[in-house]
């Protein structure tokens, strides 16, 4: 893994229904390619579960343009709805701005644009144009202040490269929209906002380009394909992040495989628990439930008697008001406390020793 090159790298191959529960998972080499495992895991999936209507929503990264005329080859056709790369939309751009809007919802609108065997759909959502918006926003503020800062330091030319990089890596977004000249064999640098290009990034922002071969033409059904594209990335972000799949320090492959099975598990628990409270307590996350339940803690208490035993209790804390109010509403019910356990006067002499 980046930046770790004591840690085991591994690729992750993970299916999901519409609903975000996971379905299989498989563990491949670290170095292999997304784009190579996408035909085997078809094949995979429909040998074990049997054929079936599915529509494979994929990053795209995933399929190559190989697999799929493959998939739209078959038969029957397997239905697939795909990210695409930006560079086409630059392609496709003008054939677009004379498509009309469709309502997919009220916060999304999108555009069809049906074309060979394909449909093409430019969704675009409100609150992401006003998230990615914001973003941009903040990076140009802040790289701005940092160009203007480092344009009035004495820097050597390596000193003022090292320093730019870092501004570079820091406010990625906002650097694409700046053209920088830096004098050579001295450390000083020019610097102006690209207009054209910052036009570009704000009719962009908050716009997804799809490909399907769908026959579906409602937008609120491509959207809500769409979303299940989502819940596949949600998936690997909570195992990353919630769930502390990485760092694997692991090195033998039965242990790796067991590591990797373990957060599985822990991320079924984790979907079912979301289900949970959509139904239960709607507006709360899985993560804030357990930074919740964190709170609650098993402890063992020990106290000697007057004859040499030793009275052994295992207790966890009791719930703050805040908690039992959402185990009332998770409908849960902690279990009794253990009863308490008395060791023997050899045992606790032993223990003492």
């Amino acid at each position: 893994m980046r930046n770790r090159p004591d840690c085991v790298q591994v690729v992750i191959a993970l299916v999901v229904t519409p609903q975000g529960f996971p379905l299989a998972y498989e563990v491949l080499a670290g170095n292999t390619a997304d784009s190579t495992t996408l035909k085997d895991f078809l094949a995979r999936i429909e040998h074990q579960y049997g054929k079936a209507r599915r529509v494979w929503c994929m990053d795209r990264g995933i399929p190559t343009e190989e697999v799929l005329a493959q998939m739209r080859a078959s038969d029957p056709p397997v239905q697939y709805l795909v990210g695409t790369p930006k560079g086409r939309l630059t392609r496709l751009e003008q054939a677009l701005l004379e498509r009309p809007w469709q309502q997919a919802r009220p916060e999304v609108k999108v555009k069809l644009l049906p074309q060979d065997d394909e449909l093409y759909v430019f969704a675009e959502s409100r609150d992401r144009v006003a998230k990615e918006r914001s973003m941009r926003r903040r990076q140009m503020k802040w790289l701005w202040a940092r160009l203007q800062k480092l344009s009035t330091m004495e820097l050597t030319r390596d000193q003022l490269l090292m320093k730019l990089g870092a501004a570079k890596s820091k406010t990625p977004t906002a650097w694409r929209l700046v053209e920088l000249t830096v004098t050579e064999g001295a450390g000083i640098f020019s610097y102006r906002l690209n207009r054209e290009k910052l036009k570009q990034a704000r009719r962009r922002e908050g716009r997804y380009l799809l490909r399907t071969n769908l026959t579906e033409t409602d937008p609120a059904k491509l959207w809500q394909f769409y979303l299940q594209l989502v819940e596949v990335e949600a998936a690997f972000k909570t195992l990353k992040s919630d769930l502390a799949i990485r760092p694997v320090f692991h090195q033998a492959a039965p242990r790796i495989e067991a590591h990797i099975f373990i957060a599985f598990l822990a991320y079924c628990l984790h979907v079912t628990l979301g289900q949970q409270l959509k139904a239960l307590a709607p507006g709360l996350t899985p993560r804030s439930v357990l930074e919740k339940f964190a709170t609650v803690q098993m402890i063992d208490v020990r106290v000697p008697t007057t004859d040499g035993r030793e009275l052994s209790f295992t207790r966890y804390t009791q719930p703050e008001p805040e908690l039992k109010l959402l185990l009332d509403k998770l409908q849960l019910t902690l279990p009794a406390q253990s009863p308490p356990k008395i060791s023997p006067a050899q045992a606790a002499a032993a223990t003492l020793v």
